[in-house]
């Protein structure tokens, strides 16, 4: 089953320009590992080893932040929808 998963602006340019992409999966992990084959490349912005986020990189299951979820392991169902939200740091 095909997921779709949000892209944020910076992102795009993994994706042809596309805030969406479909992928395939059981969890999020999953999903998230098999974007790869239509965003090549994209996995060094969200991963820093297997089965690691890079810390800058949230992810929400329909609205649901992972870290408070099963994080990777999440499993998703047909509808689910993914977002990822590249963390901002900075102010004063």
């Amino acid at each position: 089953m095909s997921i779709k998963v949000r892209i944020p602006s910076p992102l795009r340019s993994y994706t042809g320009g596309s805030d969406v992409v479909e992928s395939p999966g059981v969890s999020v992990g999953e999903v998230l590992n098999n974007l790869k084959t239509k965003a090549a490349g994209i996995e060094t912005r969200l991963f820093k080893g297997p089965d690691q986020l890079n810390r800058f990189v949230n992810v929400y299951l329909n609205d649901e932040d992972i870290r408070f979820l099963k994080n990777l392991q999440t499993p998703v169902k047909e509808g689910d929808e993914i977002s990822i939200v590249p963390a901002i740091a900075g102010g004063r």
